[in-house]
């Protein structure tokens, strides 16, 4: 069953296969999955051994997601398939793609990983998305959506350029069709002619249910050939046997290929296939009754809570408001938007720069759309934002959730780039609340005031603080001393406001009287606050959850430059460097923009200055 053109020398030694029974965490006993430890194994087992694997390997996972909760729907889904793909082609040497990363958990556990699957998404555990330095089988990082078939057709092209004999397959599914990316590169394909393998895991879903065209006609087969693809399907993607004859095909098939598989999104875990959208992820769950378990919830709001019962809020009293997401729904609280106003809420698909014109399109007629984007799937947007939004100066509103570090889901989606990419654009706000009140108030200022703005908030629960009845405008470019002090300032912005605070206090505790500043806009800062403030102390000390280039502190740096050239401005944010999957707490640390950290760096900038009293106004010469 194993593919031609295996290079034996790259292969590691057979692995032990008198391994003792290992059982899954709160289930039965596994037989072969543990005897898996890279996918030559499978090529040497029957078709009745490969389908004990498939079903050992979804117990394995349903055990798994209980305990430890990550991405679930999607990977039960696609065992049939990943068992086969492993089976069927000579990985490593043969690339397989995958988009997303959604569905994986499964070839991370035939791939070497499987002990470690049980701290996945943990500091010392395997990312909850692909990546190349974690394994060799992870031929390509992925954790935004629609790359897999950019990438995969690269990968084939190279093949070809250096006379290299292996196989290029790109798997995307998941809602990574709906891509811009992906129309792109099959169309790049179908051009090339390349020897590029695409498999389409068609589940019927994105994270939420899937939308546009091709979903609604089905008309796969019409959409391969129209792009210049041979077309082989559609194959139940939960029948090994025909899944395996078809993949095979698919190897030995020239030129460019799309085979369409179908699949269930949470086969094999009866809430999961009630219920797709809710169990796309998940934390820790009780197995029997579909439950999350005690613990996993309570304390705070979200943040996206908060920013979904503002917009509906205001929505209210302004029907020009509308709302977009690209596939997003449930993650940016824009699902419990259309439950109060059902006709005004547009879910693209995975689809940002499309989202971003679209709002433009729909400002430009009078309405106020508010786009509901994580930070860093923003970034595909640049360029929309700046030649169809800040140029014509329409009054889009971008509610940017996920910005800052975002703990388990790591690099891919810390939105640490935001200040930096959208600070320089002329004509657009750009704004971060402290906490909950302050977001109602400035996403009323944002879609009241008629300009482009962008708004960004974390990831997480917020501070639980008394919210106002109702959200009012605030002035925009106007930030908050919200406490005094005589020797430093520590100036903040968004979530790092409270961290301000809490290093102010022990600060207190060692005798230094540090005055604290909500920023609250980083465009335009609040000029007359910051001028005054680093002229009568001398010393400014910005924190931010954001790169340091080009973020908060590069602002003020500039600002000050000009206006207080004598003061000196410390800077704290996040390094020049993408920090690792691992609790928020454990990030923030590691970052240096905690109390402690920013205490620490404050009271030692402080020592550093070694200057002459500043004389306060109206004091004697």
């Amino acid at each position: 069953m194993g593919g031609s053109g295996a290079r034996q020398a790259e292969r590691r030694p057979e692995p032990e296969r008198e391994r003792a029974r290992r059982p899954v965490r709160g289930g039965s006993a596994l037989e072969l999955l543990p005897t898996i430890d890279e996918p030559r194994a499978l090529r040497e087992l029957t078709r009745a051994q490969l389908a004990q694997v498939v079903r050992e390997l979804r117990e394995h996972l349903i055990a798994l997601g209980s305990e430890v909760g990550g991405h679930f729907a999607g990977s039960l889904g696609a065992v049939e398939l990943t068992v086969a793909l492993h089976a069927v082609f000579d990985t490593p040497h043969d690339r397989i793609v995958w988009d997303v990363g959604h569905q994986t958990y499964g070839h991370k556990a035939l791939t070497g990983r499987l002990d470690a699957l049980h701290r996945i998404k943990k500091a010392d555990g395997p990312a909850g998305f692909l990546r190349r330095s974690e394994s060799p089988y992870d031929v390509f990082g992925a954790g935004h959506a629609g790359t897999s078939v950019s990438a995969a057709l690269g990968i084939a092209e190279a093949a070809a350029r250096t006379g290299v004999r292996r196989r290029a397959v790109a798997v995307i599914g998941d809602g990574a069709a709906t891509a811009g990316m992906s129309f792109e590169a099959l169309n790049h394909a179908g051009q090339l002619r390349a020897a590029l393998r695409v498999v389409f895991n068609d589940n019927g879903m994105s994270i939420a249910p899937n939308v546009g065209g091709l979903h609604r006609t089905g008309d796969v087969a019409g959409y391969a050939r129209a792009l210049g693809l041979r077309y082989h399907g559609p194959v139940d993607g939960h029948d090994l046997d025909a899944l395996l004859e078809a993949l095979t095909a698919l190897r030995d098939a020239e030129g460019p290929t799309l085979l369409h598989v179908r699949t269930q999104k949470g086969r094999g875990y009866a809430p999961a296939e009630a219920d797709p959208y809710r169990w796309h992820a998940t934390s820790p769950f009780d197995r029997a009754r579909g439950v999350k378990r005690a613990g996993s919830g309570g304390g705070p709001p979200s943040w996206t809570a908060a920013f979904a019962d503002a917009l509906s809020r205001i929505a209210d009293r302004d029907p020009r408001v509308v709302a977009l997401t690209a596939a997003m729904p449930d993650g940016t609280g824009l699902d419990k938007f259309a439950e109060r106003h059902p006709d005004r809420m547009y879910d693209v698909g995975i689809a940002e720069q499309h989202a971003v014109t679209f709002a433009a399109g729909l400002a430009s007629e009078g309405l106020r759309p508010v786009c509901a984007i994580y930070s860093s799937f923003l970034q595909r947007g640049f360029d929309q934002i700046m030649h169809d939004v800040a140029l014509q100066q329409l009054p889009v509103t971008f509610a940017l959730d996920r910005a800052g570090l975002v703990g388990a889901d790591g690099p891919t989606h810390h939105g640490a780039l935001d200040f930096a990419y959208l600070r320089p654009i002329p004509n657009l706000v750009v704004a971060a609340p402290r906490d909950e009140n302050e977001l109602q108030h400035l996403l009323a200022t944002a879609v009241e005031s008629g300009v482009p703005f962008a708004l960004r908030f974390p990831r997480g629960n917020a501070t639980g603080c008394a919210i106002d009845p109702d959200p009012k405008p605030l002035a925009i470019g106007r930030g908050e001393l919200l406490r005094d002090g005589s020797d430093l300032a520590i100036a903040a912005i968004g979530k790092t406001v409270p961290a301000a605070l809490a290093a102010a206090n022990v600060l207190a505790r060692e005798g230094i009287s540090a005055a604290v500043v909500d920023a609250r806009f980083v465009k335009p800062l609040d000029a007359p606050l910051f001028t005054a403030v680093a002229r009568r102390l001398g010393l400014v000390v910005c924190v931010e959850d954001h790169s340091l280039a080009g973020g908060f502190g590069s602002a003020v740096l500039e600002l000050l430059a000009d206006q207080a050239p004598d003061a000196r401005v410390v800077r704290l944010g996040l390094p020049d460097r993408f920090i690792d999957h691992a609790e928020q707490d454990a990030q923030w640390r590691d970052a240096g923009i905690d109390a402690d950290a920013i205490a620490g760096a404050a009271a030692t900038a402080l020592r550093a200055c070694e200057r002459p009293a500043v004389r306060r106004p109206g004091a004697a010469a």
